[in-house]
């Protein structure tokens, strides 16, 4: 195994050369095509030469219009649609009944186009077998490989290499798209070797490869952390004229970020730009979240500086994402919201909520986080009620923001019940909770004056790592006293940290037990705090002599009096008051004990 300053000298290698040849490839139009498209567009491109020319055709007659009227024209569209349905919707038996009775030449345009809405696989396949069995139609390289594409995408490795065996046994022309295809599920399913030797055939058979195929091997040795042969590769990719599109830069970038090479990320970042190739929104989704997962905000602000200035978007989970990066490292996140104010619920728009369901419309996730914005935005509660209360059965998972927007809002329109059914919500689905919601929450306990809920609310905070802190946590505590529940007050203090367990929370649960009409609990729980090293404060002793008094214990009174004065004239003589101090004694200034 080499060592890890051999693997870091290869990384040093490699981002060498790529920042020294990023300034000789040529501008170029970003290349959108994907492995799969190629095909169709070759397909169509050979079918456009056969076409008629129009211009040289005769006026139609009255009668040839008539005529075409009566019998409306059927685009490809709609016929691949029609078959795409039957292929879904019925048994393989009454499909295949329904496919002989359309009136439909089969081709294999026609037939890679139906494999491309992607039916059910096994119908696929059983639809693949019985069109190569009738008259007239054999499949050719495009309609195998679409076949090899779905096997692959399904990870049925050994069905995709049977399909492409098959190719080869039947002398079906075998070319660069094919071997891209084979070659990348391979990689993706795990298979480098499987990978490499495809890779390896193809050029053997003098296939020469496109910048997709470089991309997609590039990619294979980088997962796998093969730096020297993908430097090796890059530089054949560079030597044969192919410029590096969109997509093989963010390869490049992202194994960089997850290598810890963030200046020289950014530094490729900077001079595909100068190359002409501009980042798209798919590669700053790609970048920023890899930056998040290694917690690298600068490269974060520089991204996001650049998809402002070209209106880019995140997808929503990259955004709440980077929302959580900036918080973990105490950085300022308005760059972030500038970028996507659509995600505020008090700046978005009802046309904006639109459009932010339909651009992300291919993630279900997606389109119930656009709804709950809508919704929110119109002040619908009852209809995110529903909502939530639906997707709850479901089982889909909202994210965090969105949730605790929907319990804050609920608790500022004094919506308890809403709060609660979103809380609920987050517990049934594990959801995470932001501090301020769960501080909403007790908001609205405290000023309705119930506290049946406070505790569990207070036990999945502490559980998600949040705590109440120690002027939240007395105040607590306090409410809990008055409303005489010191059950739930004393789980609240247990509840809290050790480093919250303080001179102020201590004298917070003393009162709470003389509320309740217990003077001794009361005083257990002074000597505890004694026993740690926790010194009283004049409001705790405020506390004391207050709540002795009322339950007519003047024996005791005496004694803390005494007590009292002796830390008097102790505490002139010093500088500094700690600051749970002095919350105690603003708190219990004066008779607290009711």
């Amino acid at each position: 195994m080499r060592s890890f300053h051999a693997f870091n000298a290869s990384i040093r290698k490699f981002v060498y050369f790529v920042s020294i040849h990023v300034h000789v490839t040529h501008p170029f139009k970003r290349c959108r095509t994907s492995i799969k498209g190629l095909h169709s567009l070759q397909q169509f491109k050979r079918r456009k030469s056969h076409t008629t020319n129009y211009r040289k055709m005769a006026k139609p007659t009255v009668k040839s219009v008539e005529k075409r009227n009566d019998n409306p024209k059927v685009y490809m569209r709609d016929k691949v649609a029609n078959i795409y349905r039957i292929l879904k919707y019925s048994t393989w038996d009454s499909a295949q009944e329904q496919l002989k009775t359309l009136p439909l030449k089969w081709d294999s345009y026609t037939v890679n186009q139906v494999l491309k809405t992607h039916p059910p696989m096994e119908k696929a396949w059983l639809f693949f077998n019985w069109v190569s069995r009738t008259k007239g139609f054999k499949h050719d390289q495009f309609t195998y490989t679409t076949m090899l594409d779905i096997f692959g995408e399904a990870k049925r490795i050994s069905s995709m290499k049977y399909v492409f065996e098959q190719m080869q046994e039947k002398g079906i022309k075998i070319d660069v798209v094919t071997y891209t295809s084979a070659m990348h599920w391979l990689s993706d399913a795990g298979d480098v070797d499987g990978a490499v030797k495809v890779w390896e055939e193809m050029k053997e058979k003098e296939c020469y490869p496109t910048v997709v195929s470089y991309t997609a091997y590039l990619k294979t040795l980088f997962v796998n952390n093969r730096v020297e042969e993908a430097t090796d590769v890059y530089k054949e990719m560079i030597q044969s004229g192919l410029a590096p599109n969109c997509y093989t830069y963010t390869i490049l970038m992202e194994y960089l970020i997850g290598a810890g090479k963030y200046e020289e990320a950014l530094e490729i970042f900077s001079k595909m730009q100068e190359a002409g190739v501009q980042p798209d929104k798919a590669a700053c989704n790609i970048l920023i979240e890899k930056c998040c997962k290694a917690g690298e905000t600068r490269a974060i602000i520089q991204i996001l500086s650049y998809m402002k200035e070209n209106r880019l978007v995140l997808r929503y989970p990259v955004f709440v994402e980077a929302l959580q990066t900036f918080k973990v490292a105490g950085e300022n996140d308005s760059l972030l919201r500038q970028v996507h104010p659509q995600f505020s619920v008090e700046s978005i728009s009802d046309k904006d909520a639109v459009k932010f369901v339909i651009t992300d419309s291919e993630d279900p996730l997606s389109i119930d986080h656009g709804l709950v914005l809508i919704l929110l935005k119109k002040k619908n509660f009852v209809g995110i009620d529903h909502l939530l209360a639906g997707i709850m059965d479901k089982n889909i998972c909202l994210n965090s923001a969105i949730v605790s927007t929907i319990i804050e809002v609920n608790c500022n329109y004094s919506r308890p019940d809403g709060a609660f059914l979103a809380f609920e919500y987050s517990i049934k689905m594990g959801v995470n909770l932001e501090r301020t919601a769960y501080l909403a929450l007790i908001g609205i306990l405290i000023r309705l004056n119930t506290f049946q809920k406070v505790t569990e609310i207070v036990e999945e905070m502490t559980k998600v790592g949040h705590s109440l802190g120690v002027y939240l946590a007395v105040l607590l505590i306090f409410r809990l006293g008055s409303a005489r529940r010191p059950v739930s007050a004393a789980k609240i203090f247990n509840l809290l940290p050790e480093d919250q367990k303080c001179t102020a929370t201590y004298t917070a649960l003393i009162s709470v037990y003389f509320s309740a009409g217990s003077a001794d609990k009361a005083l257990k729980i002074y000597k505890a705090m004694q026993r740690k090293g926790i010194r009283p404060s004049l409001g705790t002793y405020n506390v004391l002599l207050a709540g002795l008094e009322k339950l007519g214990r003047s024996s005791d009174v005496e004694i803390y009096r005494k007590e009292k004065k002796i830390m008097q004239a102790d505490s002139q003589s010093r500088d500094t008051v700690p600051v749970e101090k002095k919350i105690c004694d603003l708190l219990y200034a004066g008779d607290v004990v009711s």
